[in-house]
């Protein structure tokens, strides 16, 4: 293992007695990257948080934050890193300046430093007019900022996100959103568990797919895409030309194409990069079926994500780990 990254975990396993949470993750964060954690409910992506943060111990393989093992030295771990849970920590009967001012003296700055530096993360996020209200009285999105803002408190080298934005409406997501990539344009190492595809397709560097307790993909997002192939989609004249199609299109790509004769289409995935659309277009032409549209577009992240991990019945029924992955972030 090397320092060169900032979260590496090597065959690491967590079980809560039967049940056996993570199962081999192997993972590899860069220094100064936003790495996205992507997985189904269950997957095991909050039981790694919370083993990488020293909240929990791992019952086997190892894991480095920062350089430091967080079973051999916690309280290093501890100091280079920031945490904001699924939930937010913020006192809501607390003002905005008395939450972070709190969080301030519990990580050792006080007096005038600890004050200035709940001052310094209001106004970074945007909280100083509404600093002196308690904390119950802002929106969601606004705590979540707050929250955000505490897990800076001792400018971690390594910020763990897990789900920061779940049941934000769209504008309180972007504020969100803003902040994670300029902590990453600044050299912050971000480790980023989400369930929104979206998110991940926006903020990350690098994405892992973790399904059963393993890491079942790693890549760029356009890495990952292209290893899944690009999506053609036909639309034929008629019902008695769909069974035509998808025989052309299994000929072509050697896929297995989904048909819907209701809406007339024809869908199939294409790992040929040479195989173009008008190459298509040809095929079915010559074959006479009669076409009315079709298009040849790159995977969504969506689609990614669906072809890597399993549904969830068989995901549970497996493991039997059922909400594991729910866990409160409390010390």
């Amino acid at each position: 293992m090397t320092t060169t990254y900032a979260v590496l975990s090597e065959a690491l396993e967590k079980s809560y007695g039967e049940v056996r949470a993570l199962r081999g993750l192997d993972l590899a964060v860069r220094e100064g990257t936003v790495c996205g954690l992507l997985g189904p409910n269950g997957a095991g992506k909050t039981t790694a948080v919370r083993v990488f943060t020293t909240l929990t111990s791992p019952t086997g393989g190892r894991a480095l934050v920062a350089g430091h093992d967080v079973v051999r030295e916690p309280a290093a771990v501890r100091r280079a890193i920031g945490v904001t849970g699924q939930y937010a920590s913020v006192d809501g009967d607390l003002t905005g300046r008395e939450n972070l001012r709190l969080f301030a003296r519990l990580a050792g700055l006080r007096g005038a430093a600890g004050r200035a530096r709940a001052d310094e993360l209001l106004e970074r996020f945007g909280l100083t007019e509404a600093a002196g209200r308690v904390a119950g009285t802002w929106s969601g999105g606004m705590r979540r900022r707050l929250d955000l803002a505490a897990g800076l408190i001792t400018r971690p080298r390594v910020l763990f996100l897990d789900e920061p934005t779940t049941g934000l409406d769209p504008g309180a997501r972007d504020h969100i959103w803003t902040a994670v990539r300029a902590l990453a344009a600044e050299g912050t190492t971000v480790l980023l568990t989400t369930q929104y595809l979206e998110e991940a397709d926006r903020l990350a560097d690098d994405i892992v797919v973790v399904d059963s307790g393993r890491a079942a993909a790693t890549g760029t997002p356009a890495g990952l895409k292209a290893r899944i192939g690009a999506y053609a989609e036909v639309h034929v004249a008629a019902r008695g030309a769909v069974a035509a199609a998808a025989g052309v299109l299994d000929q072509l790509t050697g896929g297995h194409p989904v048909l819907d004769e209701e809406r007339l289409t024809v869908g199939v995935t294409v790992l040929d990069a040479g195989l173009t659309l008008p190459h298509i277009i040809r095929a079915l032409d010559t074959a006479g079926v009669p076409v009315t549209d079709a298009s040849l577009r790159p995977p969504t992240l969506d689609e990614v994500f669906l072809r890597l991990t399993r549904p969830a019945g068989n995901r549970d029924a497996e493991r039997g780990d059922r909400g594991t992955d729910h866990e409160e972030y409390a010390a």
